[in-house]
């Protein structure tokens, strides 16, 4: 997506969010925070709902978040966390810029459980939400605005491709956790996990909001 387009898809999430014409539970206004965290990390969404409280430091000068884990479900069984990214080579901390850090300190101000292994986005009971649920979700808020084919994994796309037009293919890999060992294996031993924080930079001019 373009600039145009991710700020397109916010609209719309936010009049979604903030709509009471329609009947049923209210947005709690999670799925905006969701798609400023998927912006700003490049996360796979079950990595993004496996957040927690322990895995953030909004207080170092460039906030970061740390992917440590992701929302699975397994067959027969409820939705939970996982405490390995998609692969263990996906494990990573990155800085994010200010739009994320912005959501995910309006979230942790609302979090009820005080604990390190809070989930940062949960149910009101404080049980992981499921990707399916999430994706659903956005289906709703983007059909609303007449915007369609936007998954959680667009913007994972989309990180990657404003990566790779500002900087270099190599930086977006790392940010992304890519699987290839030929560029995992340069970039997670030179970095120890750390993604260089030019990444919250780009995106910060990427996708600021208006």
């Amino acid at each position: 997506m373009t600039p145009t387009e991710v700020n397109a898809c916010r609209a719309a999430i936010a009049h979604w969010e903030t709509d009471l014409s329609f009947s049923g539970p209210k947005p709690d206004g999670q799925l905006g925070q969701i798609v400023e965290v998927l912006l700003g990390t490049s996360a796979r969404i079950g990595e993004a709902l496996a957040f927690r409280r322990m895995d953030i430091d909004m207080t170092a000068t460039e906030p970061l978040m740390s992917i440590t884990g992701t929302i699975i479900t397994p067959k027969g069984e409820p939705v939970q966390r996982q405490d390995h990214p998609k692969t263990s080579k996906s494990q990573r901390t990155t800085a994010v810029p200010s739009f994320t850090a912005e959501a995910v300190r309006s979230r942790l101000s609302k979090l009820t459980d005080p604990s390190p292994e809070a989930l940062l986005f949960c149910s009101r009971e404080g049980t992981p939400l499921t990707s399916a649920n999430v994706r659903r979700q956005l289906r709703q808020a983007l059909s609303l605005a007449g915007l369609s084919g936007i998954t959680p994994h667009t913007f994972r796309r989309t990180v990657a491709t404003a990566i790779n037009d500002e900087a270099s293919t190599e930086l977006a890999a790392e940010l992304l956790g890519h699987a290839d060992p030929r560029i995992t294996i340069q970039h997670y031993i030179r970095r120890n996990e750390m993604v260089d924080p030019a990444t919250a930079r780009i995106l910060e001019r990427a996708f600021a909001k208006p």
